[in-house]
């Protein structure tokens, strides 16, 4: 039977959800996803002066809206502390770590004679091999008894292997004087015990994984497959930083951008399918491995995300994407559509949804069916009406009425009144815009007809036709 592929992402709750997280997240749960495998979520809240409620909700948020859902509870890292020091003690137990009692100035004189004589700082304890019998009754800490020669490599699925010499590696401390678990020892319980079969994190982790590795040979446990992306930089290849713009996730989905372009365009940021740029989460999730990951840093590009996103909402299923929408007025604050007005958005989206690239660009083309009559046109468009298309505008609203409220119709009525009066379409087409929407830039008129209905067409150029000079 084949091992099911369990991986797990484990931020800390320090703050909001990275786009670098973000993507880690992303990454994992691809590689779950695709296999029918488990993707777990860890919050790594050890770090109680700076862990709090508020970051641990906005990560979950954050992984709400690009839609990662993860399978089972969400696993708290501080209740396992128990656990974590079991592990600790059993090592003691095994003889495969050691109390020791240096203190801080044992430690400090052992490198500054190191330092002074040309050896390697790494602390080396004197208490590694000493009889329990000689143990003062004093504090001490719990440190791994690691390899003093040879080396450690790790097997990587994005970097290839990495030999790391031991004597490069010191006796990591487990425990600390004050009994509580070290970091490094929680990740690798934590991963050992949720079943994890891959650890894919960033490549800022890799000399993590020689010292987590310590713990799983000294307990006998299978080392997980491991695999350490490179990091986002930003458009000017240095590390991704607030210089850059957004680093948030939240950030992204108050700017409007859609859940599904997200994905794809962090799927992209690193990793690699042939040429292919956009696709759907489903082929994602058939496609992505991890040898298409790069080893090199990834390069934030604004102007490719805007490209997917507009792709993606332009791929949309209407009532999908007014849902997104209404998820986008809640996250910044912004009245909810009514349901009248919802229901005009959904019968409209097939022409807002071309060329907008972020829902603020879909409600920008939207206007004229969130604006009520009587509809005040901006500077532009009242350009656009003056007494002879206000004349014009009444002329031709009695043609309106008795056709049949299709495009093809609408077409062929504007067109031969356009005739009639001497015109060409095009000079009609302003004054229409500024009676129905207000402004210069809209969608197509007959578009702003059909979705508006007969009754509130003719309403609105009727407004605009009688406004006084």
């Amino acid at each position: 039977m084949s091992q099911t592929i369990v991986t797990r992402f484990a931020p800390s709750p320090t703050g909001f959800l990275h786009i670098g997280g973000a993507r880690t997240a992303l990454f994992n749960w691809l590689y779950a996803r695709g296999r029918g495998g488990k993707f777990l979520l860890r919050i790594e809240d050890t770090d109680r002066a700076r862990s709090t409620e508020a970051a641990t909700q906005a990560i979950l948020d954050g992984m709400a809206w690009l839609g990662l859902d993860h399978d089972g509870e969400v696993i708290s890292q501080y209740a396992r502390g128990d656990r974590h020091r079991e592990v600790a003690l059993e090592l003691l137990e095994k003889g495969q770590a050691y109390k020791c009692f240096a203190t801080q100035d044992d430690i400090e004189s052992f490198r500054e004679a190191a330092r002074a004589e040309g050896r390697s700082t790494l602390y080396q304890s004197p208490w590694r091999d000493a009889d329990p019998a000689s143990h003062p009754d004093a504090p001490y800490v719990v440190r791994i008894k690691a390899p003093r020669d040879g080396a450690t490599v790790i097997h990587d699925q994005v970097q290839g292997d990495v030999t790391i010499r031991n004597d490069q590696l010191d006796d990591m401390v487990l425990l600390r004087s004050d009994d509580t678990p070290v970091y490094m020892l929680a990740v690798a319980v934590d991963d050992h015990d949720m079943g994890v079969t891959h650890v894919i994190r960033g490549d800022d982790h890799l000399n993590n994984a020689a010292r987590q590795m310590l713990i799983y040979t000294a307990m006998g446990w299978p080392l997980p497959v491991y695999a350490h992306i490179p990091l986002i930089h930003g458009p000017d290849g240095k590390k991704l930083s607030k210089r850059h713009g957004a680093l948030g996730v939240d950030e992204y989905q108050k700017m409007g951008y859609p859940a599904a372009g997200m994905r794809n365009y962090l799927a992209r940021l690193g990793w690699s399918h042939g040429d292919d740029e956009f696709f759907t989460d489903a082929q994602a999730q058939d496609w992505f491995d991890l040898n298409g990951v790069g080893k090199s840093p990834a390069r934030f590009d604004f102007k490719k995300l805007d490209n997917l996103c507009g792709q993606h909402i332009a791929a949309s299923d209407d009532a999908a994407l007014l849902h997104e929408l209404q998820g986008f007025l809640a996250a910044t604050d912004q009245p909810k559509l009514q349901p009248e007005k919802s229901a005009l958005m959904e019968k409209a989206m097939y022409c807002l949804k071309e060329r907008a690239k972020t829902f603020p660009e879909l409600l920008d083309k939207a206007q004229f069916i969130l604006a009520d009559r009587p509809i005040i046109p901006d500077e532009k468009a009242a350009g656009q009406l003056d007494s002879v298309s206000r004349s014009i505008l009444t002329q031709l609203t009695p043609h309106l009425q008795t056709v049949t409220w299709s495009r093809d119709e609408l077409e062929a009525v504007a067109m031969q009144f356009a005739e009639s009066v001497d015109m060409k379409f095009g000079k009609l087409a302003g004054p229409l815009r500024a009676a129905l929407a207000g402004r210069s830039a809209t969608p197509s008129v007959f578009d702003m007809m059909l979705v508006l209905g007969r009754d509130e067409t003719i309403a609105r150029l009727s407004d605009a036709a009688s406004e006084s000079g």
